[in-house]
């Protein structure tokens, strides 16, 4: 006998994780929990409910119209025969009666005139018609014409001088035409069941076939190969739309997951210098300093460093902040105009300190719906950029005007500027071109600006400056009030 085992947390997690299904399990789960078979019956119902109501609504309109037509003869017939009644009494409506029975034209015709004994006089039934008793009422009973059984629909009248008048259609050819036309419907009722379940399983199949491949897309992912994706049949619908969503948003999980790695590769290279720097520092203090001066030195040094490395993780704080839009709570209508012609005063001053002239041209007017202390931000991290990588006695330039419905803000420097390849990269955490390997930063200023843009539904823009990069901040300009 076997004995039950213990779960420990590794089997406990084997068995809470979930399997793919193979043939044999799919097969014993209940049909009725297939999507695809719920949405393909579904199909299938209406489809066969619908063309049955229309081959049902075919078959009765068809013999109400036959059956309108005799009804409207035997009107007609009976009304010239009231006329004749009218004109030469019983005498005229049996000679009308005989006169018509003569016709071959008249074959379907059924006529009988009695007397009020019940005798008949003229027409061509042997007898009264068993069960017709009232007067002016449509009957369809069985009769006998000439020895000869038939069914009938009738119609009676009573003369004024006491006899009666039944007028008739013989109906056999109509009660055939309605069992071929019902015989019809049903063969057609078959076939339209027949072809719903094609249909079903038609619809079935397809659904089937890319609900399978986003499985097996997903399943793979989650296994982990990253790299597949949702095969897409080229033909335009709406599967491939959906297939292309899919796999735009794997691909944007793909990236952001790169991202991820990159940046934690990037933060353990860029910071491991300073903490090995700091700690350093503090080890030869303590193992080397011969004076509180000495300490209180390598002390200020160590936490110099330990600052640059709370700066670099507020950025990066700052930054999933503006991705993640928690600031846009804080947006007002603000004119930047003002906000620029400040920094453009104090970016003055720091671009004499080091030798540069500061060009700048800014609108009057630059009305935008958003952020103003980011906004500043991004283009402080723009011009602090050119600053650092500006030869002396270079020339920037700071620009800001309402182009259509954007506020556009760029920023051109002189420097080495950002090759071509390199350009799409540039915005990423931490990335540092080969030009700017031995500059002083970190890497997220241009990351924070784009952050900013996208915050702000704008863009940002990396151009060649020949030399020098031109940056540009687009953000939709906020329309006038009324």
């Amino acid at each position: 006998m076997d004995v039950p085992q213990p779960l420990t947390p590794d089997t406990r997690r084997m068995q809470d994780t979930p399997r793919p299904e193979n043939g044999a399990a799919r097969r014993t789960q209940p049909l009725i929990r297939s999507a695809g078979i719920r949405f393909a019956l579904s199909y299938g119902v209406v489809f066969v409910l619908a063309a049955f109501v229309l081959a049902f609504s075919l078959w009765h309109s068809t013999a109400d119209v036959l059956q309108q037509q005799v009804q409207s003869s035997i009107h007609d017939d009976v009304t010239l025969l009231a006329e004749h009644d009218q004109l030469g009494g019983a005498q005229s409506v049996a000679a009308a009666l005989r006169e018509r029975l003569a016709n071959q034209e008249n074959a379907d015709g059924i006529y009988l005139l009695v007397d009020a004994a019940g005798d008949r006089v003229a027409g061509n039934l042997d007898q009264w018609p068993v069960g017709l008793t009232q007067m002016d009422t449509w009957y369809q009973l069985p009769v006998h014409r000439r020895g000869e059984a038939s069914v009938a629909l009738l119609r009676a009248m009573q003369l004024p001088t006491g006899e009666k008048l039944l007028v008739g259609r013989d109906v056999r050819a109509l009660i055939g035409l309605r069992d071929t036309l019902r015989d019809a419907m049903i063969g057609a009722a078959s076939l339209i069941v027949v072809l719903g379940l094609l249909s079903t399983l038609l619809i079935r199949a397809l659904f089937r076939g890319v609900v399978r491949d986003i499985s097996a897309t997903t399943r793979a992912i989650a296994q982990g190969d990253l790299s597949r994706r949702v095969p897409r049949t080229g033909k335009g619908d709406e599967f491939d739309e959906l297939a292309g969503l899919i796999n735009d948003m794997l691909d944007r999980i793909s990236r952001l997951m790169d991202g991820v790695r990159q940046v934690s590769n990037a933060i353990a290279h860029d910071l491991r210098t300073p903490i090995t720097r700091a700690r350093a520092r503090l080890e030869d203090a303590a193992a080397h300093a011969r004076s509180p001066e000495a300490v209180q030195n390598a002390i200020e040094r160590a936490t110099q460093d330990l600052d640059g490395i709370v700066r670099v993780f507020e950025a990066l704080l700052r930054i999933a902040e503006i991705e993640a839009g928690a600031r846009r709570a804080a947006f007002f209508t603000v004119d930047l105009s003002p906000m620029l012609r400040d920094m453009d005063e104090l970016y003055h001053a720091v671009a004499e300190e080091r030798g540069l002239h500061l060009q700048t041209n800014i609108t009057a007017q630059l009305p935008v719906f958003g952020d103003r202390e980011l906004v500043q931000q991004a283009v402080a991290n723009l011009l602090d950029n050119a600053l650092k990588f500006s030869p002396s006695g270079a020339v920037i330039r700071l620009s800001a005007v309402l182009d259509e419905s954007m506020v556009e803000i760029s920023v051109a420097d002189r420097g080495p500027g950002i090759a071509e390849p390199d350009r799409t990269r540039a915005t990423e955490r931490f990335f540092r071109a080969e030009t700017a390997r031995n500059t002083e930063g970190s890497g997220l200023g241009l990351a924070l600006v784009a952050a900013v843009a996208q915050l702000h539904n704008g863009t940002l823009e990396l151009l060649d400056n020949s030399p020098g990069l031109c940056a540009v901040l687009r953000i939709p300009a906020q329309p006038a009030a009324a």
